[in-house]
């Protein structure tokens, strides 16, 4: 009944095939005649810097009135919409580069030598990258912002300054900053956003324009504005979007005080700033006549940035992330899929849609079978969960430039995370206030190398260092959520804390679940080849550091 009966003309060899094997086929072989022919999709990949699982399509799927609920992100919207919204998608990763290095891959971040770690990354030419495959197949390839890490070198895996198309600017990136700074000279906000908005359409329109005729294209819009530092203020200032209303929907490791609430509704309001962009690229296509042949990805790198437990962590709000996919004509749109996706399998997933084999060396899996199909809810039973990790972000935030080496297992009810180092600092070592002076309030949020270096500058990290103290606002209680030293094990039960506050990995009644998670996710850590688990585990504790900076005391 699910199947379709084809005869190949081999005889009388007949070949049954479920819709996705016939689908498959049908893509790779369009990928043979491409350059007589090419049919195949364009893809735009929308990439933001910096944001977690932030949209207001989400709030539906939050247990309680939550973050989502009290602002609007029409255009990630109408991409579920018209398409998919998953609700469980997830980095390998929560630090941009070993996350982009996985997702260009489609291998698990630690299988990507130097470039699973921030600060001394190198690119391994030989390690295959989806965009390299897909223009060696004969598609048009561009970026506009960032892909990879900072400063990516020639033959990291984008290519080279041919692929960048920037030629309007690079001002987006710095959103409230342009836009504060223009209204202070008496520029009205919308004339000061249109000069930005202005720049996003002209860098896509440069790369629209070299497109060779007939080729498809893949186009990867990865603007930064969502990372640190954005102007205090610009929420209620630009978007009208008060942190008032925040109040009694922070998550609960977050003090619900005013300057937490500020900083939070900054954020937020640069995510409104890429969701504006979002709408202006899909408005062009659009008006050329190319929606219906684009497939649209939306997505983010990890979670938010100077805020604990999100960044930098494996808590949910270090590495789930928004993801919505729009593929016209396949699938029924407005699904709402709960399968288990990791980044890296995006890597495949793109090249299935351009009609190229994935290499053979990648880890992830395509899940295009999940977006043809018409079921919601759990369509792929292999999608059960993902396993994420980290090793070093900033260099010099531990003694040694020492990583501070995590994996974990995120099912539907369990995430357990293994801390194979549980005696060094998660967040970076604290300030020594016993050297010199404690840092200033300026410092604390401005200055990233002030104290607890992984976790980035801002009001929420100086409010938390500040107040530690701080009996009536439970200060000591943020203040160790935050930074203190954590167990080699923890295990959260998300169906009644979904914030993963209470360790329960020293419970009894939970014990053949650790058991269990701990066993599964090491064996998947062998499978993979996980340095971290082979050998002394010792690979990333000795990988050079370049950076001529150490900690400031």
């Amino acid at each position: 009944e699910n199947g379709l009966r084809l005869g190949l003309g081999f005889g009388s060899v007949t070949v049954f095939m479920t819709k996705f094997a016939l689908f498959s086929l049908t893509v790779i072989a369009s990928g043979l005649f491409a350059q007589a022919q090419d049919k195949r999709p364009n893809i735009l990949f929308a990439f933001a810097d910096d944001w977690g699982r932030y949209a207001s399509a989400y709030a539906a799927f939050d247990r309680t009135p939550a973050v989502n609920s009290v602002f609007t992100t029409p255009n990630f919207d109408r991409i579920a919409r018209e398409g998919v919204i998953f609700t469980n998608a997830y980095v390998t990763s929560p630090s941009c580069t070993p996350c982009r290095s996985s997702l260009l891959s489609g291998q698990y971040f630690f299988r990507t030598g130097m470039a699973a770690i921030l600060q001394g990354a190198k690119w391994d030419p030989s390690i295959p990258s989806y965009p390299l495959m897909l223009r060696d197949s004969g598609y048009h390839i561009g970026q506009t912002y960032k892909v990879w890490t900072p400063g990516t070198p020639t033959d990291a895996p984008y290519g080279a300054k041919e692929h960048e198309y920037e030629s309007a600017g690079t001002r987006f990136n710095r959103f409230s900053q342009f836009v504060s700074a223009a209204v202070a000279k008496g520029q009205s906000i919308e004339d000061a956003k249109q000069v930005l908005y202005d720049e996003v359409l002209a860098n896509f329109n440069s790369f629209l324009e070299a497109r060779p005729d007939g080729h498809p294209f893949c186009y990867w819009f990865g603007p930064t504005n969502v990372h640190r530092r954005w102007t205090r203020g610009s929420a209620k200032a630009l978007w009208n979007l008060d942190p008032n209303t925040l109040r009694g929907k922070m998550p609960t490791f977050l003090p619900d005080v005013p300057d937490v609430r500020q900083d939070l509704a900054d954020y937020l309001g640069e995510v409104l700033a890429f969701d504006t962009a979002l709408g202006l690229l899909i408005k062009r296509l659009q008006d050329q006549g190319e929606l219906d042949n684009t497939i649209i990805v939306v997505s983010g790198d990890h979670g938010f940035p100077g805020f604990p437990r999100g960044k930098t962590n494996l808590y949910d709000h270090g590495t789930a992330v928004p993801l919505a996919v729009r593929w016209p004509g396949q699938g029924k749109p407005g699904r709402i899929v709960h399968d288990f996706i990791n980044l890296m399998d995006l890597a495949p997933t793109f090249l299935e849609m351009g009609g190229v084999l994935p290499a053979d060396v990648m880890t992830g899996k395509s899940f295009a079978n999940v977006l043809i199909g018409n079921e919601d809810g759990w369509v792929d039973e292999s999608r059960s969960f993902v396993v994420t990790g980290r090793e070093r972000h900033v260099g010099n935030a531990r003694d040694g430039h020492l990583p501070y080496p995590q994996r974990a297992i995120r099912t539907k009810d369990f995430l357990y995370i293994r801390n194979f180092k549980p005696d060094r600092w998660p967040e970076g070592n604290p300030y020594d206030i016993t050297e010199t002076t404690e840092p200033s309030q300026k410092e604390l949020e401005t200055d990233t190398g002030a104290t607890f270096l992984d976790l980035d500058a801002g009001p929420t990290k100086a409010w938390l260092v500040k107040n530690r103290a701080n009996s009536e606002a439970k200060g000591k209680h943020f203040y160790d959520l935050a930074f203190a030293k954590r167990p080699a094990e923890e295990l959260y039960d998300v169906r009644h804390d979904s914030d993963q506050i209470t360790n329960i990995a020293e419970d009894k009644e939970y014990a053949k679940i650790r058991t269990k998670l701990s066993k599964q996710l090491m064996h998947i850590l062998t499978e993979a080849n996980d340095p971290r688990v082979s050998g002394d585990g010792s690979t990333f504790d000795k990988m050079p550091y370049t950076v001529e900076t150490g900690l400031k005391r």
